[in-house]
């Protein structure tokens, strides 16, 4: 005999608009506040973020090391500093942007978000993400440095 609470329970999508736009609101209304956040509080000001446990235990940069000074130029308008803080940073921001505004415009017309990554574009990613690691802990990499 089926179980009829647990199929009372069942979890329906959201319907109309707002209801479809309240997942990718709240999480551009979260972005938004951390960048705002980021924006106001200067990264550049020590003792208002820790510093990096990779960098401060190894003196190595991490592929995030200058991500919240990028930030922090970014929201500024001083793209050219964000680029130099962190270049990986400022494509993801640009990242976020574009798919953000693919799962609205998805949403808006009921249709759920399909990425369609697979292996080779992630491998891809991550094999970029290291190279920037190592190039930017090289003496040459030096204007990697943030």
């Amino acid at each position: 005999m089926p179980d009829v609470n647990a199929e009372s329970q069942r979890v329906l999508p959201p319907t109309g608009l707002a209801g479809r736009l309240a997942v990718p609101g709240g999480i551009l209304a979260a972005v938004a506040g951390a960048f705002a956040y980021v924006g106001t509080v200067d990264p550049n000001q020590p003792g208002h973020y820790p510093v990096c446990p990779l960098y401060r235990m190894t003196g190595l940069y991490c592929p995030g090391c200058g991500g919240l000074r990028s930030a922090h130029a970014f929201v500024h308008g001083d793209f050219v500093a964000a680029l130099q803080d962190n270049a990986p940073a400022v494509l993801g921001y640009l990242a976020f942007a574009v798919l953000w505004t693919v799962w609205v415009v998805r949403a808006a017309r009921g249709r759920p978000l399909k990425l369609g990554l697979g292996p080779v574009h992630l491998w891809t990613a991550g094999t970029l993400l290291l190279v920037f690691t190592v190039v930017r802990n090289l003496p040459f990499g030096g204007w990697l440095h943030p």
